[in-house]
């Protein structure tokens, strides 16, 4: 005979990829034997905006030639609902990543805990100058890196 049950449980902030929930002797019967456990493995769906690395959560922010130089500010939606703005004051450089900490997932075995959020940095170049905005651009520059020596 075919008996429906409906099992729910609560799946948990942090649970990572691989996380098991077993409901005991809730597996198929035979007569004379006692019922199969149902083993539950949590997936992950692919996020709009973030990535993780373990507990810490990362995105990669779009920003200007200029941004990149000048500094800006980065507005970021949170997990939990609230809004992250994040001012940028150093120079992006190709390596640089903003850490934002206890920003990022929740620890499975202490969820009043967090990991970080990781900011990464895509620079948008004009596809093209003209001559005379390159030498003004080089002129700025020369300047201001002389200035540095």
């Amino acid at each position: 005979m075919q008996v429906e049950e409906i099992l729910t449980t609560d799946v948990k902030p942090g649970w990572v990829k691989g996380t098991k929930i077993t409901f005991s002797e809730k597996g198929n019967e035979q007569p004379f034997m006692i019922p199969a456990d149902l083993v539950l493995v949590i997936d992950e769906k692919p996020h709009s905006v973030f990535t993780h690395d373990g507990n810490d959560l990362i995105v990669t922010q779009k920003v200007s030639l200029t941004e990149a130089l000048t500094g800006c500010t980065v507005n970021l939606p949170t997990l939990d609902g609230r809004r992250l703005t994040i001012p940028i004051n150093n120079v992006i450089h190709p390596d640089y990543e903003e850490v934002v900490p206890r920003e990022g997932m929740p620890l499975q075995k202490d969820p009043t805990k967090k990991g970080n959020l990781i900011i990464n940095f895509i620079t948008k170049f004009p596809a093209r100058l003209t001559a005379e905005q390159k030498a003004r651009i080089k002129k700025l520059l020369d300047h201001l890196l002389l200035g540095e020596r």
